[in-house]
């Protein structure tokens, strides 16, 4: 699978260095759009990758992508997260274009999407990841006095506001609330 596709954006919206990588979220939704377009023609022939709605956000701090199925419409939204991709590059962000075209055949082909068996199948024909990394430094972290688990908040919620309400989802102890780096 080739990922070296020609970026479609406008003079001035890329680097000029042979790499194509966006420097605008137009640029980045057209890149995404056009690397969706090859690999669907590959792998998904059927699915009318054409017809998926591209959104770039600057808010997504949990997710570097996500896909969205409105079943009236029969339409997927791909929005992926303009905060990944400058910390990721192109050459690692495009496996996350390739992780959502995944939940797009998905939805096209079962209406609904997951990580389970049908999603595990694409991803070393794909070279893509289950997961992505963390990206985004957490504000919080939802730390267990017992274990030790931890878990990133993004911003405030009822258990960072209240964690005395709130115990520890793998061993029930007592939760506290550690600043973010």
């Amino acid at each position: 699978m080739s990922t070296d596709e020609p970026a479609v954006a406008r003079r001035g919206d890329t680097i000029d260095d042979g790499t194509h990588h966006p420097r605008t979220k137009g640029a980045l939704r057209e890149r995404a759009a056009a690397h969706a377009a090859a690999v669907g023609a590959e792998h998904f022939p059927l699915v009318p990758v054409e017809e998926i709605e591209w959104e770039v956000s600057t808010r997504m701090k949990r997710s570097a992508g996500i896909a969205v199925y409105d079943r009236d419409a029969e339409q997927v939204t791909i929005r992926l997260s303009w905060d990944a991709y400058e910390a990721y590059g192109w050459e690692e962000f495009a496996r996350t274009v390739r992780h959502e075209l995944i939940h797009a055949w998905q939805y096209y082909e079962r209406g609904t999407a997951d990580h389970g068996p049908t999603f595990r199948q694409w991803l070393d024909p794909l070279d893509t990841d289950r997961h992505c990394e963390r990206y985004a430094e957490p504000r919080y972290w939802i730390v267990c006095e017992d274990c030790g688990d931890r878990n990133p908040r993004y911003r405030r919620s009822k258990v960072v506001e209240r964690p005395e309400r709130y115990s520890c989802g793998r061993c029930g102890g007592p939760i506290a609330v550690r600043p973010g780096n």
